[in-house]
């Protein structure tokens, strides 16, 4: 192990599930294992095998994945008080799962001993030690979570020295530092650190710190950079019990592309946004748009000047190039925009124009101006490329609307409305005229059009409306205010935002619909 290596522990599968909201299968816990794996990390917490039958079956089940270099650990406790270690089954059955790596957290503040295990401060130290003694014949590394470390140094300095002293001596390979309740800032974490040091602690010492105040990353890098640590412990997007874990996410770019260490393969940080958002899919858990390195909205640019500077030279308002990431450049534009985001867009899509075209200023007024009504491009960027295309003659005339129609019906012996759309059409020369039921009168008119032009364009049926947001413009009109529909569709391969404006809340629905079969037929080259 090289002096600037550090060893990268997710605890997605364990410590990240403890998230509100989050619940996952064990066919979950082994496609996120594979993800891992190939990314690069060190290792993989796999769960608590005596906590619930779904670990024990991951655990029985990952042995059979081929996960390379990366070794696969199983979470337990020291033992219970009134237990030797022979007869404690948790105890045993972090023995039976059979990994390379078993990681146990002990008590190391006193309040904890006094109070939550009810035993002494050395009753507490020989659990440690017994536990981690004979926990070491079974496994190729032991690594213990010093649990409530900080909080317990800064209360009662000598015994939590004494902790760590007993971990050291019964054989831990790790001794981890845990901030578990996530209220240290980094100035605390470095000068602990030291203190660590300095009463003599040789094992190799690790991170593990919760982000209730905020610094869970910052506090993980300044136990590298100013405390020695070698190993850390986080989960993918941060996520993990009530403000989350050390963001894996924002402390490997920042550790490797800023700070020279080595974390996962270098190669791989490009892969950085597909692992992110491959967790976030599987857990049902967003990631939010303006998290760091990995978030939608992290090289996101809307401000004319921004824009402008930015397509001269990235590094005058990025701090590093999304593409090391596996990030993309956004330029957005808005009624903040001006002619450099247009030029950006329209070369993103394939339009290369000249600055100085006149029609480029016409096209801001007209972004403006529609803005001003109540569009939002920044969440419908096929609505926004449509327009562009249009304005710019590039746009195809697909079919024309000759009139739709829906009804709302409700009998008093129907349990729920019936919505029915009418639509008629022409398309390539031919009238389409057809009708369709849905659970409303958007999801009726989707259909209906679909339906109508499924025969000329076969490609629509892969079209799914996957969201449907509405927003009132101006509240102030009551129910005669304007109304803003976004709607998100997509495909097998990508998902898409269009926009619809109107005073009438089916009128804007159509729009949007109409954006969204559109966009598709212009993504495939129809």
């Amino acid at each position: 192990m090289s002096d600037k290596q550090v060893l990268i522990y997710d605890t997605t599968l364990r410590d990240g599930t403890q998230a509100e909201g989050v619940s996952v299968s064990v066919e979950d816990k082994l496609r996120i294992s594979e993800k891992l794996a190939e990314f690069g990390v060190h290792y993989i917490e796999g769960g608590w095998p005596g906590s619930n039958p779904k670990d024990k079956a991951y655990f029985k089940e990952v042995k059979k994945l081929d996960l390379k270099n990366t070794k696969v650990t199983a979470f337990g406790s020291t033992r219970r008080v009134y237990l030797s270690v022979e007869d404690d089954p948790q105890i045993q059955d972090l023995i039976s799962v059979e990994t390379p790596a078993i990681t146990i957290f002990g008590k190391s503040w006193d309040l904890h001993v006094t109070e939550a295990l009810k035993t002494t401060l050395e009753k507490n130290l020989e659990i440690i030690y017994d536990s981690i003694q004979y926990l070491k014949k079974y496994t190729d590394e032991l690594i213990f979570d010093a649990e409530h470390f900080f909080d317990g140094y800064k209360d009662n300095p000598e015994y939590a020295i004494k902790v760590l002293k007993a971990a050291e001596e019964a054989g831990a390979d790790f001794l981890v530092l845990c901030d578990t309740n996530g209220g240290t800032l980094p100035n605390e974490i470095e000068q602990i650190f030291k203190a660590v040091h300095e009463a003599g602690i040789k094992a190799k010492l690790g991170i593990h710190a919760h982000n209730d105040s905020d610094t869970a990353v910052w506090n993980s890098i300044t136990a590298v950079l100013n405390g020695g640590a070698v190993q850390i412990h986080g989960t993918i997007n941060g996520f993990g019990e009530r403000c989350g874990n050390a963001n894996l996410c924002s402390i490997i770019p920042n550790l490797s592309l800023k700070l020279g260490y080595e974390t996962v393969p270098r190669e791989n940080i490009k892969r950085l946004k597909e692992i992110s958002n491959f967790v976030a899919d599987i857990v049902n858990m967003p990631v939010p748009k303006n998290m760091p390195f990995v978030g939608d909205s992290a090289f996101a640019h809307k401000g004319g000047v921004h824009a402008s500077a930015v397509l001269k030279n990235p590094r005058s308002y990025e701090h590093i190039l999304p593409e090391e990431v596996g990030n993309k450049r956004k330029v957005l534009v808005s009624d903040l925009a001006g002619k450099s985001n247009i030029i950006y867009k329209a070369k993103e899509i394939g339009i290369d124009i000249d600055e100085k075209d006149p029609r480029i200023l016409d096209l801001v007024q007209e972004i403006k101006e529609l803005e001003s009504q109540g569009y939002h491009f920044e969440a419908a960027e096929a609505s926004l490329e449509l327009l562009i295309r249009k304005h710019l003659g590039t746009l195809k005339d697909y079919f024309n609307l000759i009139a739709y129609r829906t009804l709302i019906v409700k009998r008093k012996t129907d349990k729920t409305p019936i919505s029915e759309a009418t639509v008629r059409i022409e398309v390539n020369d031919e009238l389409e005229h057809t009708a369709a039921l849905g659970y409303g009168p958007v999801n009726a008119l989707d259909n209906a059009l679909k339906k109508a032009l499924i025969n000329q364009y076969p490609q629509l049926a892969e079209v799914e409306l996957i969201d449907y947001k509405v927003r009132i413009v101006n509240e102030s009109e009551g129910t005669a205010a304007k109304i803003r529909v976004l709607v998100e569709s997509r495909d097998k391969k990508d998902k898409w935002g269009t926009v619809g404006v109107s005073e009438n809340v089916i009128e804007a629905s159509w729009q949007a619909v109409v954006d969204s079969f559109i966009y598709k037929l212009v993504k495939d080259n129809i």
